[in-house]
């Protein structure tokens, strides 16, 4: 028994390359639209928009650091930059002092609102647009399939 990878086939291969290309570059266009549109990059639109979608708009940096797919230290970083510029706050959490909590401030609600258009326009005409319904669901499907193996 060799302890030799196996190869790729061909066509594993050629579906792994279109999809690494995917994964490279669609992060890149998604930043430059951000950039754009609201002078911010796509990582703090991220974190704008996980604090939108979180109860009372507020939550522990270390699960937001986990659910933008950044380190603490990252976000604590981009997190001060957000702060001077009024889009969030951070505070000592209440119940555990040794927790930090951010919370989504009105300017950054204003912000999201300014980006979010051009933010969906985008997505459908590099996502969505081409794709059938049944297409949209297998790509939902797959995907959610290869995080939980990432995440296992």
């Amino acid at each position: 028994m060799s302890d030799a990878a196996p190869w790729l086939d061909d066509e594993e291969m050629t579906t792994w390359l279109a999809f690494v290309r995917v994964v490279m570059r669609l992060p890149n266009a998604l930043d430059g639209q951000v950039r754009q549109d609201a002078g911010i990059s796509y990582f703090e639109y991220s974190v704008l928009v996980v604090l939108e979608h979180a109860e009372d708009q507020t939550m522990r940096m270390s699960d937001l650091a986990f659910l933008c797919n950044g380190s603490l230290s990252r976000l604590s970083h981009v997190a001060r930059r957000l702060e001077d510029g009024g889009l969030i706050r951070r505070f000592s959490c209440p119940t555990d002092g040794r927790s930090t909590l951010a919370a989504l401030t009105d300017g950054g609600r204003e912000l999201l609102a300014k980006a979010a258009p051009g933010h969906v326009r985008l997505v459908r005409a590099l996502v969505f647009d081409d794709l059938t319904r049944d297409e949209m669901r297998q790509l939902g499907e797959l995907s959610e399939r290869i995080l939980a193996r990432i995440q296992a």
